[in-house]
């Protein structure tokens, strides 16, 4: 149980950091209340394996499953201890409590996957990232996302990306990111994409209303403008991702050769989901694709991941065939986890 209540701990800090104070009070609170006896409690209190940010995610299971018993208007007592309200502790973990006992089966249904935010602002980093590469290989993109959620990211090439010197993406579009901007920003390079495709093992429809419903549980509750940006990326959203295991899905996907395009492979916060062998199949693919890839058809592979840095993720791209002198991916930039900020590196 102590592994439990660190990761509820943990949590509250990083929901601190990233602008929730809500997020931070409530699972400070779970940290400390949360008390064998229901089935809900004992589920994730018994939780075993990592159950942190870097693992499970057990904490913000539990913040999703009961955020949607907020948004759906299943529960209207808890709903009235969540943001705008601004409930003493006491209060917010009577409703809390009472929700988990009332709601057991539908709180333990959600508990079973992972959380899937599908966090828009983190296109930021991706539409940084493909001009940077644009401007290497001035060729369409064909995309390919792992772990793409509801596929909202698979449109990054569709939001605008403000930064102090210039606007990245599609000057037009109705969803702007502006993320407080560190360094240099790459300069303007088109990025055309020809062909879009995602895969994940449990992929969400924003169509359907049971799918949109858990896609917007995810985002805190005291944070209203990433509602509205995801309200608005949803009505861009064209693409659906693929049901599938990762590497099996990315070797298929590689199969095939697409001279004049770059095939650009990404992923975002998405990585530590996938078990070892997952992983170490999608690096072997990548490995044999990037070592048959040509200069008529190249390949990219973009990663904004936690990579044990003191600030954020690491955004990085390796392409193929290597540029000279290169050996494995290059940093790019360093990047808030929810794309706040960006922390611009690489050589413009």
């Amino acid at each position: 149980m102590s592994t439990v209540r660190e990761a509820f701990r943990s949590q509250a800090g990083a929901c601190a950091r990233l602008g929730s104070p809500f997020m931070d009070r409530l699972m400070t609170l779970c940290a400390e209340r949360l008390e064998p006896g229901g089935a809900v409690a004992d589920r994730v209190l018994g939780w075993t394996g990592e159950t942190g940010s870097s693992g499970a995610s057990v904490p913000l299971r539990l913040a999703g499953a009961l955020h949607g018993l907020v948004r759906d208007g299943t529960d209207p007592g808890l709903a009235r201890v969540y943001p705008p309200s601004q409930a003493e502790e006491d209060a917010l973990w009577h409703e809390v409590a009472r929700a988990m006992r009332d709601h057991e089966r539908r709180l333990l249904a959600w508990l079973e996957s992972p959380p899937q935010t599908n966090e828009v602002r983190r296109s930021a980093a991706l539409v940084a990232a493909a001009t940077w590469v644009a401007s290497r290989h001035p060729l369409p993109f064909v995309l390919s996302e792992l772990g793409a959620s509801a596929g909202l990211n698979l449109s990054f090439d569709r939001f605008a990306l403000d930064t102090p010197s210039t606007r990245l993406g599609a000057p037009a579009s109705p969803v702007t990111l502006a993320p407080e901007w560190h360094g240099a920003a790459p300069p303007p390079r088109p990025v055309r994409v020809t062909e879009r495709a995602g895969v994940d093992l449990n992929p969400l429809d924003p169509g359907d209303p049971a799918a949109r419903l858990r896609l917007m549980a995810y985002l805190w509750p005291d944070q209203p403008d990433r509602l509205v940006l995801t309200e608005a990326a949803i009505a861009l959203s064209e693409a659906r991702p693929d049901r599938g295991d990762a590497a099996e899905w990315l070797v298929h996907r590689l199969a095939r050769r697409r001279p004049g395009r770059i095939h650009m492979i990404y992923h975002t916060v998405a990585w530590q989901y996938f078990p070892p062998r997952t992983q170490a199949a999608c690096r072997a693919a990548l490995d044999r694709a990037g070592a048959e890839a040509t200069p008529d058809a190249p390949i990219a592979h973009v990663a904004m991941e936690a990579d044990g840095g003191a600030e954020g993720a690491a955004l990085s791209v390796e392409t193929w065939p290597s540029p000279p002198g290169a050996s494995g991916p290059t940093l790019l930039a360093r990047v808030d986890f929810h794309g706040r900020w960006i922390a611009w590196r690489a050589e413009s």
